[in-house]
């Protein structure tokens, strides 16, 4: 590994096949100028010029992996079927929860939690991920997140459908930006209305005035099943069965006949804010999010929305109108894994319409922008970090783009004493 650089050290020289710095141009055998952390130059390499070459792979920046939940990655592989409904999903990984973080036994659950978080955070590091949106239970530990070297956010899920639930859950998303948004570390905070069917309307109004104040991200889940749009707009179907095993009546907080954009009309409050799936977002939402595209982005979690066997997501849809899209992993409760990359692959393969650089720029660039970090990462520009991710080109393939998604995966991305500030 290499030492840590110094502002006086001579800057490094670093190429490939490719590189992909998004702002500007690809560069073939393009040098990517490294000193002290920070990017100093990109420039076509001249002959005879020493340089530290990694072959036949792309420099892209890092990876943006703009939703996660790391605490469900003790899961094997997803719950249920594939095709499963949302509410039946629901149902069991509740029960898991129950049983596996939320257990009598809180010693063991507080281990369960670590241990998920430990692997979780492996994972991304191993797969070429330099920043992410992460959604944190209350009672996370809080010592692996502070040691964790990826940037990002940590976005404090809020749960709560009784008015009475309020102050206790903004006294606990008060805490938790007044410990997350310290300058200099690579997590800042951020704060999680879970979703519609899960959080008081109060909370919901509270939580982004509290962000707005913050000047802090917040992220909700919306849109995301067609059983949430069925409950929305009368109240019945099976998600309002789910709830009410769980002896919540949705009567006594939801509002009658409301649809995902009166939740995005509240949300576009917030300095940033993240919509998380998306999937069920009406010409109307998206309309109004192309409106609000400097505040507001949509993630896509395709492989997510695969194991749900969903309606076609409307990508092409949201693309064309201009709204901003990131891209993340969910969890592996609904996912195989938590390699971005192949979610980028997985877009390229199932959306030929929408262009290689487009996908590229859904895993980095926007989701930069989305968590608030778009002037040090998401592209690769003099002035910004040195975190980029180097990805194996398939042999033999002319052509940047098809040689990028049919390659191999990247290992990791640059290395730690580049990655960090």
């Amino acid at each position: 590994m290499s030492q840590p650089a110094t502002a006086n050290a001579p800057p490094r020289a670093i190429t490939a096949r490719w590189l992909v710095p998004l702002d500007r141009p690809p560069l073939a055998h393009g040098v990517l100028w490294v000193r002290g952390g920070r990017i100093v130059g990109i420039e076509p390499r001249r002959a005879s010029q020493p340089v530290e070459d990694l072959g036949e792979v792309a420099i892209v920046p890092g990876l943006i992996n703009a939703h996660t939940h790391l605490e469900l990655s003790l899961h094997a592989q997803p719950i249920g079927p594939p095709g499963i409904s949302f509410s039946q999903w629901l149902t069991q990984a509740i029960a898991w929860r129950r049983q596996w973080l939320d257990a009598a036994d809180a010693k063991a659950a507080a281990m369960r939690r670590q241990a998920a978080l430990q692997a979780g955070l492996e994972e991304l590091a191993s797969s070429g991920t330099a920043a992410l949106g992460e959604i944190a239970y209350p009672g996370f530990p809080e010592e692996l997140y502070r040691a964790c070297p990826r940037a990002g956010r940590l976005f404090l899920e809020l749960l709560g459908v009784q008015a009475a639930q309020v102050p206790q859950q903004m006294a606990l998303a008060r805490q938790h930006l007044a410990r997350w948004t310290a300058r200099g570390r690579p997590l800042g905070g951020g704060l999680s209305p879970h979703a519609p069917y899960s959080v008081h309307p109060e909370l919901l109004q509270q939580a982004v005035a509290l962000a707005a104040e913050a000047d802090v991200p917040v992220a909700m889940h919306l849109a995301e099943s067609p059983e949430e749009i069925e409950l929305l707009a009368s109240g019945r179907g099976p998600l309002a069965e789910v709830l009410q095993t769980r002896g919540v009546s949705c009567a006594e907080y939801l509002p009658a006949a409301v649809r995902p954009l009166d939740y995005l009309e509240t949300l576009s409050r917030a300095p940033q804010a993240l919509v998380i799936h998306g999937t069920y977002l009406g010409p109307k939402e998206i309309a109004f999010l192309a409106d609000h595209r400097q505040r507001m982005t949509v993630v896509y979690c395709p492989r997510t929305h695969a194991h749900f066997g969903h309606a076609p997501y409307p990508l092409a849809s949201l693309l064309a109108a201009g709204v901003r899209v990131a891209v993340g992993t969910d969890s592996r409760a609904t996912n195989p894994d938590l390699n971005l990359w192949r979610e980028l692959v997985h877009i390229a393969q199932h959306h030929p319409e929408v262009p290689p650089e487009t996908i590229l720029t859904m895993g980095t660039r926007r989701g930069a922008e989305a968590l608030g970090l778009a002037d040090e990462l998401g592209s690769l520009a003099p002035g910004k970090r040195a975190v980029w991710t180097a990805v194996p080109l398939a042999r033999g393939v002319p052509d940047l783009w098809e040689a990028l998604f049919a390659g191999g995966l990247p290992q990791s991305p640059s290395p730690p004493d580049m990655a960090t500030p």
